[in-house]
């Protein structure tokens, strides 16, 4: 396994990184090689850096704290695997992984909305047609950005763009999940 693609902040984190090779291909194993995966984000001053311990079978186990993971902030994260050993230094991996929206909360909790940004614009471009159509409205702003019936066009090709991104979000979230792809269709001969 690698580092997980998505992490909730406040919980342990817990994987195995397999033995490898070194960069002339001779086996890069616990027993000769330390193992360090490094964590930033773009948030001045957030990073993380994670040794892993020798296991048997020459790979790592790798844990990230709960108490580590707790401040992070949400968003894509970059980590980058290097093994050393001396003076040798070989990066055998880089990557992203995605902290998500923690829902942890003291006191009262506030509002929270998990929605994609695709989701939230949808929202935002259906209100905007139901507005202009329905309300008769001269005019709608989204953002800094004002439509009039003129734009009525131009905002349906727009709503159609984000249906079909909000429709691929969702089944990537079944899929991963384990839910499966619901653009999969199996049949059966009998």
């Amino acid at each position: 396994m690698t580092v997980p693609a998505q992490i909730h902040p406040g919980t342990t984190v817990r994987w195995i990184e397999p033995a490898g090779t070194d960069p002339v291909g001779e086996p890069a194993t616990s027993a000769t090689w330390t193992l360090s995966i490094l964590f930033r984000t773009n948030t001045a001053g957030e990073g993380a850096t994670v040794n892993g311990s020798a296991r048997s079978d020459g790979g790592w186990d790798v844990a990230l704290s709960a108490a580590l993971t707790t401040g992070w902030a949400s968003g894509t994260w970059y980590w980058e695997r290097k093994i050393s050993s001396g003076d040798d230094v070989v990066v055998t991996g880089s990557g992203t992984t995605t902290v998500l929206p923690s829902l942890s909360y003291t006191g009262d909790p506030t509002a929270f909305d998990g929605r994609s940004q695709a989701e939230q614009d949808l929202e935002a471009v259906k209100t905007a047609i139901r507005s202009l159509i329905s309300k008769g409205a001269r005019q709608y702003s989204i953002g800094s950005r004002s439509y009039t019936a003129n734009d009525l066009g131009l905002l349906m090709q727009r709503e159609a763009q984000l249906k079909a991104i909000v429709a691929r979000e969702r089944a990537a979230e079944k899929a991963a999940q384990g839910l499966g792809d619901p653009g999969t269709m199996f049949v059966r001969f009998g």
